[in-house]
């Protein structure tokens, strides 16, 4: 077991490390450990915000059958950088709406990038 599965045991990992079934997750995982290794917080202050992230989406009726796991990550990461002065809600939403439009005018088959949001607010 290496050193984050004692921290996370609830990661989903087989013998070769963390498994994703998106791109966006292993871009969460990425961020996570990027932010972490500069920094921004301990491994043990991250255990407790996705502890608290999946704690309050099985309050709110999650079933909790590990397909929301990375939910529950982003949510965390979220929470992180908000209580931190990384970047405030407003501006993660704004980002998160540009991404959206960005995706939603990215032909089907190229990579989405912020520059193919028609509003380019973030560009």
């Amino acid at each position: 077991m290496t050193a984050m599965q004692d921290i996370l045991p609830d990661l989903p990992c087989d013998a070769e490390g963390p498994i994703f079934a998106e791109p966006w997750q292993a871009q969460a995982f990425a961020m996570t450990v990027a932010l972490h290794k500069a920094g921004l917080f301990t491994w043990p202050e991250w255990a407790d915000a996705l502890s608290h992230a999946i704690k309050h989406a099985q309050a709110e009726g999650d079933p909790d059958h590990g397909d929301t796991y990375y939910h529950h990550w982003l949510r965390a990461l979220e929470s992180l950088i908000i209580a931190k002065c990384v970047a405030d809600e407003a501006l993660l939403h704004a980002l998160r709406d540009a991404w959206d439009r960005a995706a939603d005018a990215t032909p089907h088959g190229q990579p989405i990038v912020l520059e193919n949001d028609p509003q380019r607010a973030f560009v």
